[in-house]
């Protein structure tokens, strides 16, 4: 059994890890971490979570040492955990996005000492629709007719950072398939002839939507479109999980979604 720390446990990924990893009989949760500054520590996880109290009151710093741990919260707080995981050699599962590029470097850094499992995504089928995105993006790449990529993703009224991290991934798994160089966020006025070396991000905010993805890819007479969609949060939960059953007794380096999907 894995002793399992959830970093960001009062947020609202953080409290459907602590309902579904309570119930699997491969984890026991030991510590649910949320900033020194939260009005609920010290209120049990469970209680938080919505469920019957598992013993384990929020807390700003572990006890005891994890086996794993997995991170839903803000950037200022993910590279903490990386820092401090990094320095306990406790492997970590990454799921926080919107890293400015030094923290992204560092985390690259800190990966080679010890086990980090970093995506924009915990969804296993949104890891599965990146892989086919690169595998429409390297058969369009040489169309005669050239290929117009979009994407559009939707989330809650909430979300901070915009495009989302999973979309900015799926742009960069594109742009690697298909040699595109240029991107462009949204098009007002008039910006003329639409050129293929571009990729446009679409971003749409609105209500309590979990995520939806879409990558399409647009040709003369035909067009192929990529769609993934969460209807709650337990996918990302559930393939969170999943990833840290994986990660756990894993060398020092970094892990993607991928390894865990065998892709």
């Amino acid at each position: 059994m894995l002793h399992l720390a959830i970093h960001g446990a009062a947020g609202r990924m953080g409290q459907r890890l602590i309902a579904l990893g309570s119930v699997d009989p491969d984890f026991k949760i030991v510590a649910a971490l949320e900033s020194a500054r939260s009005p609920k520590l010290g209120t049990d996880a469970g209680t938080i979570a919505g469920i019957e109290p598992i013993g384990v009151p929020l807390s700003s710093d572990w006890t005891t040492k994890p086996d794993v741990v997995i991170d839903f919260s803000v950037p200022e707080a993910g590279i903490e955990i990386v820092r401090k995981c990094a320095a306990a050699n406790v492997p970590l599962v990454l799921a926080t996005t919107g890293f400015e590029a030094e923290a992204q470097a560092e985390i690259r850094e800190l990966a080679t000492k010890f086990p980090l499992l970093w995506s924009p995504s915990m969804s296993m089928t949104v890891n599965l629709t990146m892989k086919l995105a690169e595998i429409a993006g390297r058969a369009l790449a040489n169309h005669p007719t050239g290929a117009d990529v979009e994407i559009l993703e939707r989330h809650h009224r909430f979300k901070e950072d915009s495009p989302s991290g999973t979309a900015l991934k799926f742009g960069q798994i594109v742009a690697d398939a298909m040699g595109i160089t240029k991107q462009i966020h949204g098009r007002e006025g008039r910006p003329g002839k639409r050129p293929h070396n571009e990729i446009a991000y679409h971003a749409i905010r609105t209500g309590d939507n979990p995520g939806e993805h879409t990558i399409l890819f647009g040709l003369l007479g035909e067009t192929i479109e990529l769609t993934v969609r969460a209807s709650n949060r337990d996918s990302y939960a559930s393939g969170a999980l999943a990833a840290a059953k994986f990660l756990a007794g894993k060398p020092a380096g970094m892990y993607a979604m991928n390894d865990v999907l065998g892709l």
